[in-house]
């Protein structure tokens, strides 16, 4: 007699408020036994209609405003705005505005990744191994706060360039904080490679295959994790990233330990770019002169630390924008989502979504 019984199956919904989750959002998961046969996303629980408010704000004061949308990607809203704004005008910012744009948004990039590799850690309960991130984080932290009075928002860009200058103390400041961050960096990256208990929980798991990471079109380092090189500071190249040296980092193998060390060495990548800047940092003013506001339309794009971020904006010759509209990287990464929970464990959801280092506040807007 057959003594097997059939596997039980049932829904299960994660969501919008969960301890495993940054920001409400809702999953609906299907299982069988332990294992993810579907699953549903369903956003939508902290719309603030931004995009409204920015028409009801001047080019100038949406500078603050877009700087908000996000926190982690705080600086590449502002700047790809800025951006945006002066395609639209005609102006080019000087060349040491350039640089210390570059400055702000590597800094945030080494800060943004190195707080995703923390959660993944917590996520998988390696406590130690995130009080340890979360510390090396810290020397950025300073960074911000040293160089821009700010932890969190910069305040950095203004239309036309930048706010703030640094003086060669603060850039000695930085090279001593970089240093540090540079060798904790390389021993993460040690464990992150050898620990068991990480390649335990992360080998294999979220795997998102290169085809399907093209069809879903995923950006930033969830593409680069799939084997994909693209990086919108090598491709489409902006303020002085065409005079930087610096490698696009991919891994061929698309699971939640190839992303996470992307973003590992990504960090390395970064503090190479933060030294070019420092040690090349051209004299001049910070901001170029505006002119009138015409009636038109421009794009800017830039590479933010979740992957690409576009900005549209439409004028009617007034200083109130038309029309401002974004589009964000977590936006094009929900949706891998699906592929990347398809055949996996229960427990492996909360580290499959922190994988994608999503955003949930600057997807709705």
């Amino acid at each position: 007699m057959d003594t097997r019984t059939e596997m039980e199956t049932y829904s299960l919904p994660i969501g919008p408020v969960h301890v495993a989750l940054e920001e409400p959002v809702y999953f609906h998961l299907d299982l069988e036994g332990e294992t993810v046969r579907s699953v549903e996303i369903t956003s939508g629980h902290v719309h603030r209609g931004m995009e409204g408010m920015a028409t009801q704000r001047n080019l100038f004061r949406n500078t603050t405003l877009t700087e908000r949308v996000c926190s982690l990607c705080s600086n590449s809203h502002s700047l790809t705005y800025c951006m945006a704004v002066e395609n639209l005008l005609g102006i080019t910012p000087p060349p040491r505005a350039r640089c210390l744009r570059i400055l702000a948004e590597e800094t945030k990039r080494v800060a943004s990744h190195l707080f995703n590799i923390a959660i993944f850690a917590h996520n998988i309960g390696f406590r130690s191994l995130f009080l340890h991130i979360m510390e090396v984080r810290e020397n950025m932290q300073d960074v911000k706060e040293t160089l821009y009075g700010n932890r969190m928002n910069l305040s950095v860009n203004c239309i036309g360039g930048v706010k703030c200058d640094i003086t060669d103390d603060l850039a000695n400041f930085m090279r001593a904080r970089l240093n540090v961050v540079e060798e904790a960096a390389r021993g993460i990256e040690r464990i992150f490679l050898r620990d068991p208990v990480v390649s335990k929980r992360a080998r294999g798991v979220g795997v998102l295959p290169a085809d399907e990471a093209v069809a879903l079109g995923v950006v930033g380092p969830v593409a680069r994790g799939s084997g994909l090189r693209v990086d919108v500071r090598r491709d489409v190249p902006y303020l002085g990233y065409p005079d930087l040296a610096f490698e696009v980092i991919t891994d061929p193998h698309g699971d939640v330990l190839s992303r996470a060390l992307v973003r590992i060495r990504e960090v390395l990548e970064s503090i190479g770019i933060l030294r070019q800047c420092l040690d090349n940092a051209p004299e001049g003013e910070l901001a170029a002169h505006l002119e009138s506001i015409p009636h038109g339309e421009a794009v800017a794009r830039t590479e933010a630390p979740r992957g690409e971020l576009v900005y549209f904006i439409r004028t009617n010759g007034t200083d109130t924008p038309e029309r401002l509209k974004w589009r964000v990287p977590s936006y094009m990464n929900w949706e891998a989502l699906k592929v990347m929970m398809r055949g996996c464990q229960l427990a492996d959801v909360p580290i499959i979504v922190n994988s994608i280092d999503p955003c949930v506040s600057c997807t709705e807007r």
